[in-house]
This record gives C-alpha cells, sequence and structure tokens, in this order.
C-alpha cells in the first residue's frame, strides 16, 4: 500500500504543471513518503517490501493513511483515519470511547482551523485542542506538532502543539496572513504517550548543518544520493534499487548525525488512536483548508459533547464578508436640494 501510494503521487503530479524554468522540468514528486499506521501504531509505518514481518488488515483494523506531494518546493500534505471492511451506520453505529476519540479529532481539526486567524497564536489552537479532548475524555497525543510549510521545508520553525508539554515545548507564535501550516490531529484513548517501536525505521532527511567525511563506501554512496535526489525532503529507503545496501550505508550516515530518522511511534497495546491531518491556507478570505478527506460522522454516536466555550468557537466562520462598493451618486442626486430617483 506504501510503494503504491508514492507511485499514484508521482503518476499525478507528473501530468500537472509542466512549465520549465531554465529549459529544466520543475521538481515534483512525493513530499513525504506514503505510511499506513495500523491500530496502536500512530505514525511512520513505511515498511520495506525486503521486510519479511508483513502486516495484513483485518476487518475492524483502524488505519491511519498519510501522504505527502509537492510541485516546486511547495507542499501539501493528508493523512485520514479508516476502518477496515464493515463501515459503521446509523443502524450499528460506533459508540463508546472509540466514538469518543473519532469526534475529538473531529472536532479539534474544525476547531484548530476556524482559530488560525491573522493576529491569533498558536497557543490559543493547543488550548483549545486540549478543552476538546477533555470534553470526549480522550488525550492529545504529546509530541505531534503542526508545522508551517515554506517552500522545501516541511516542518518550519512556527508550530503548534497538540498539548502543553514540558518535553516538546514550542515558541509561541502569531498567525500571519499567506502562511501555509500542515495542521496534525492525533486523538487516543490512552494516555497520549508514545514509544519508539522495534521495527527500524525506513524514512530519513538530510541534516543540512551537518557534515563529515563518511569511511564506508555504502555510506559515500548513499550518502551522495541522498543529496541528488533528496536534498531537503524527507524519503524511504525503498526509493533506492538495494534496500539490502542501503541499509548499511544508513548506519554511519546516523550515527554522525547527517541523516535524521523518522522514527514508527506506537501507543500502548489497545489504544484506539484517530489522526487527521490537513493543510491550511491563511488567506486574505480566511483560513481555509486545501487537502484532507471528508469525515463521514453518520455512524458515529458519542454521548459526549463540547462546552459552551468551544461551541463558540464552532460557531465562528472562517470566511470573511466582502464589503460592497459604495454606489457612486448620479449626478441628479449630487445636486443640493434635488432628491435621488
Amino acid at each position: 500500500m506504501c510503494k503504491f501510494g508514492d507511485s499514484v503521487i508521482n503518476q499525478k503530479t507528473a501530468g500537472i504543471y509542466q512549465k520549465k524554468v531554465k529549459g529544466k522540468p520543475i521538481e515534483r514528486g512525493v513530499a513525504f513518503p506514503t505510511c499506513i499506521s495500523v491500530n496502536e501504531c500512530v505514525c511512520h509505518n513505511c515498511p520495506l517490501e525486503s521486510d519479511q514481518d508483513r502486516q495484513l488488515l483485518r476487518d475492524g483494523d483502524l488505519v491511519k493513511a498519510d501522504v505527502g506531494c509537492y510541485i516546486d518546493g511547495y507542499m501539501s500534505v493528508a493523512a485520514h483515519s479508516f476502518i477496515v471492511g464493515s463501515q459503521p451506520t446509523v443502524q450499528y453505529p460506533l459508540t463508546g470511547v472509540r466514538a469518543d476519540v473519532m469526534m475529538a479529532a473531529h472536532v479539534a481539526s474544525e476547531v484548530a482551523v476556524k482559530l488560525m486567524q491573522p493576529g491569533n497564536t498558536n497557543s490559543q489552537v493547543t488550548q483549545a485542542i486540549s478543552k476538546v479532548a477533555e470534553a470526549y475524555g480522550v488525550f492529545t497525543v504529546a509530541g505531534v506538532l503542526s508545522h508551517k510549510l515554506k517552500r522545501f521545508v516541511i516542518d518550519g520553525n512556527k508550530a503548534i502543539a497538540m498539548c502543553d508539554d514540558a518535553e516538546h515545548k514550542v515558541e509561541t507564535h502569531t498567525f500571519e496572513l499567506n502562511e501555509a501550516y500542515a495542521v496534525d490531529i492525533v486523538m487516543s484513548s490512552g494516555d497520549g504517550r508514545l514509544k519508539e517501536a522495534e521495527a527500524r525505521a525506513t524514512i530519513f532527511k538530510r541534516a543540512v548543518d551537518k557534515s563529515y567525511r563518511l569511511k564506508m563506501r555504502a555510506s559515500r554512496y548513499l550518502f551522495n544520493e541522498v543529496n541528488a535526489r533528496f536534498p531537503a525532503l524527507p524519503f524511504t529507503l525503498r526509493s533506492f534499487n538495494d534496500e539490502r545496501q542501503a541499509r548499511m550505508g544508513i548506519v554511519e550516515c546516523l550515527k554522525h548525525e547527517l541523516l535524521q530518522a523518522y522514527p514508527v511511534l506506537y501507543a500502548k497495546q489497545g489504544d484506539y488512536v484517530v489522526q487527521f491531518k490537513f493543510t491550511v491556507l491563511i488567506l486574505p478570505s480566511g483560513p481555509t483548508r486545501i487537502t484532507g478527506v471528508t469525515c463521514d460522522l453518520d455512524g458515529v454516536q458519542s454521548e459526549k459533547t463540547v462546552n459552551a466555550e468551544v461551541n463558540v468557537i464552532l460557531a465562528q466562520s472562517t470566511k470573511k464578508k466582502k464589503r460592497r462598493p459604495r454606489k457612486k451618486p448620479n449626478a441628479r442626486s449630487s445636486v443640493r436640494g434635488v432628491a435621488p430617483s
């Protein structure tokens, strides 16, 4: 599925915006390798074809599909949570804590977008998301950040935290007009704490501020390939012809911090984890969500609801009303003492 997701992105991006710069085609393709994370697996699960312990999806599994694409360095990302097999319906709905987690993630997504107005702060969004989680009796996942997107930068310095966490502090900043953000909402039925999996990471990114003269031949070959093909954006070892050689070369690169790994992260076994990710543009007309799948909540029934403060945020409009231009007075009405016709 991960390989298929990347191939679809490459195929679709290849067929649009054919403009060339200085005679060269504009760069395009995968901005973040497709990840399929199942049940308590939260993120960054992108197995290789050479991996022997492949996971088969089963009826009732909760799957989080995470993708990203770019053209000329400008990125958009999206992630959605799906239930495999039989879908909940109005007659046979999703209930209990699983419905609470699903609703919390959906409502938190709506609240985040409405608060991303120029002049508001990231702290306002964090506090509102925490109140949504509290209302539904679930937990935000610690360490999940929503980053500002810039050209060829998928994790900009300006970020939004899911919760106030001493281990993952972010600086308070104000939203500005014409900014773009990858908004990542992750809710859990557990305590929201994550641990790294035993499975080795397969997604990495070049640390542009680090340099080192590598000793191993396999390491030098891999690093040269990364600099040529993935100088700024994350990549998967599946992108290389020889996965085994790539595995060998990656070790020395990580040891000397030339590359950063995206570890596969897990919640506690049995935890129900829901993720919604989408790209938001802060436009003059208001914050606009440009990616993401519409969430069908007809078959989701939670007995819990948000408080009045959150409802006030949800009632806000993200679009600004256009001012109608004033009509110019005609010649007759502009003459003193003559009533307009």
